[in-house]
């Protein structure tokens, strides 16, 4: 397969410092919640000192994997979590071990069997489970007698699968909308902690501005009416919570939330966000997932003024035949 374009701006530094780690563990995860808390699990696990952690973006994931299966592995563990199937990926994944690289792979993610079956010849571990979080999956595979581990996986699961019985979840998720927090809650989870004077500072803040960003993003909403309803809206910040928003003032079935470069967080009432997403480069849950319409400068500029696009129109057609 042809390969995939890198990451763009610091590829070479990331390359530079994966040849040069000293961490006998690289683990590359999404960048949500349910990353942090898979992150803190394998800290528990091999230290901090042990863990090279790479965050990426669903559509980032296939050029990191790329770069990162291209280094000598010198037998080291490539853990992949919270990140699911991307096409021919499998052929990443058989570089990554004939370069020297142990490859585990936790997700909770839709996979067909077909996808299974191929990227298991590649890999050491392949550990699939849509029931939990990928957190979840990680602590039980990783530290299955750990109660801290546990309780971690407890918290980011009731966020990350949307049970939202547990108050704590929902600072954690909220606090991680800005991704300087990110490293903070990390170790803060790895000792059990889920909060502290900064995370409650950072939450009462984010509070505070959630609510005028997303009635900017409700002024501007599109609405189409076919089979489904489907709400178009510009990001400004906070896509699931505006999503779950705009559902609510607007009663749509689907919630597309597009950032300037073309990315969308997308969610559905009826299971079928990641069967719409596999179609524009992304993925993700039934109800929840995520993709991109590769805007190019022109149409950037275009959705930029007028917040509509051409696209909507073609993600209505994929929409309707689910």
């Amino acid at each position: 397969m042809p390969l995939p374009k890198r990451p763009q701006g610091d590829e070479s530094a990331l390359a530079s410092a994966v040849s040069s780690r000293t961490a006998h563990v690289i683990h590359l995860t999404h960048n949500d919640l349910d990353a942090v808390g898979a992150d803190a699990i394998h800290r528990m696990k091999y230290g901090s000192d042990g863990v090279f952690t790479i965050w990426s973006s669903v559509g980032r994931f296939p050029a990191i994997f790329s770069l990162v299966a291209s280094c000598e592995g010198k037998g080291d563990l490539l853990s992949v979590s919270d990140l699911g199937y991307h096409r021919e990926i499998e052929h990443i994944a058989g570089r990554a071990r004939s370069n020297g690289w142990r490859v585990e792979w936790r997700d909770h993610h839709r996979w067909r069997d077909d996808e299974v079956a191929r990227v298991k010849k590649e890999v050491a571990l392949l550990h699939i489970d849509t029931t939990i979080c990928a957190t979840g999956i990680v602590a039980s595979d990783v530290l299955p007698d750990n109660t801290v581990a546990s309780e971690v996986a407890h918290v980011v699961c009731d966020y990350d699968l949307w049970n939202h019985r547990d108050p704590r979840s929902a600072v954690l998720g909220q606090v991680l909308q800005r991704k300087k927090n990110r490293e903070h809650v990390r170790d803060c989870l790895v000792f059990g902690i889920f909060t502290d004077e900064l995370i409650e500072r950072e939450y009462a803040d984010i509070k505070a501005e959630m609510e005028v960003i997303m009635k900017r993003s409700l002024k501007h909403t599109t609405i189409i009416n076919t089979k489904y309803r489907i709400a178009f809206a510009p990001l400004y910040g906070y896509p699931s919570e505006t999503a779950h928003f705009i559902r609510d003032e607007k009663k749509t079935d689907i919630e597309v939330i597009v950032g300037r470069d073309g990315r969308f967080s997308l969610r559905s009432v009826l299971p079928i966000s990641h069967l719409i997403a596999r179609e524009f480069s992304g993925g993700g849950h039934p109800n929840a997932a995520g993709g991109s319409f590769n805007f190019t400068v022109i149409q950037r500029f275009a959705f930029w003024l007028l917040k509509k696009s051409r696209h909507f129109d073609e993600f209505v057609k994929v929409a309707e035949s689910k």
